[in-house]
């Protein structure tokens, strides 16, 4: 595959994380920012204190299966709650940045380009992999390891943290082409729709999708895969 990186990545200037809460206090009444970094580009795609902007797949009204706390998005875990968190805009080219946790033999996942007209999600959006590499059976195979485009495209190496600790990525997509980065390292490199691209999903448990992973534009989705799983600091740049 061509190898090929994006976004240059420039770590957040010195000041630029206090800066947003000494505006606030300046003004309490005020609303929360929805930059995070000041002309950085990228916006908030989670408040702190509410899901204004998701939505569960194919729902309407109050978000379940999922809650807000510690300015976290955590799925709740409660039986009979289940259902995938989804943005209320759809997205093209962008660079997402987000950190989560994951419980013991955890399994979820980032969903990117899916739309709503498959019974889940992830019929049509590839997906990063999020795992307990560890506990989970999926962790014993890169193609289905932590950062993996799950079940088609390995990571180059594990760089996933233990239980307990908080993971970085950065999911990157413009055009046809998509990396994985996980804790400050490229894990995955890869390009949509073409003939390889085509083959692996033939070849692969979404053969039988024909939507799979063909969308240029799409839903972004935290997914419900039944276990606890945490989620914070969520941003985007559209590109």
């Amino acid at each position: 595959m061509r190898q090929q990186s994006l976004v240059q990545w420039k770590p957040w200037p010195i000041g630029a994380i206090i800066l947003v809460p000494l505006l606030a206090c300046a003004n309490p009444a005020a609303k929360p920012a929805v930059a995070l970094v000041p002309d950085d580009g990228f916006v908030a795609l989670f408040d702190g204190t509410s899901f204004q902007g998701w939505r569960n797949f194919k729902g309407e009204g109050p978000v379940k299966g999922w809650k807000v706390e510690d300015r976290q998005i955590v799925y709740d875990g409660q039986p009979g709650a289940r259902g995938d968190l989804i943005t209320e805009k759809q997205y093209t080219d962008f660079e997402l940045q987000l950190e989560w946790k994951i419980s013991e033999a955890g399994n979820s996942g980032v969903i990117f380009h899916a739309t709503e007209e498959e019974d889940y999600p992830w019929r049509t959006g590839p997906e990063m992999q999020i795992l307990d590499n560890e506990k989970h059976g999926d962790g014993h195979s890169p193609l289905t390891s932590a950062g993996s485009n799950y079940a088609l495209i390995a990571v180059s190496q594990n760089t996933v943290k233990p239980v307990g600790e908080w993971n970085a990525i950065r999911l990157v997509v413009k055009g046809d082409h998509v990396e994985h980065w996980l804790n400050g390292t490229k894990v995955v490199d890869y390009h949509l729709w073409t003939d390889e691209w085509k083959a692996l999903v033939g070849a692969s448990k979404f053969s039988d999708m024909p939507n799979y992973g063909m969308r240029k534009s799409g839903h972004i989705v935290l997914q419900d895969h039944s276990d606890l799983v945490w989620f914070r600091n969520i941003r985007i740049k559209e590109l």
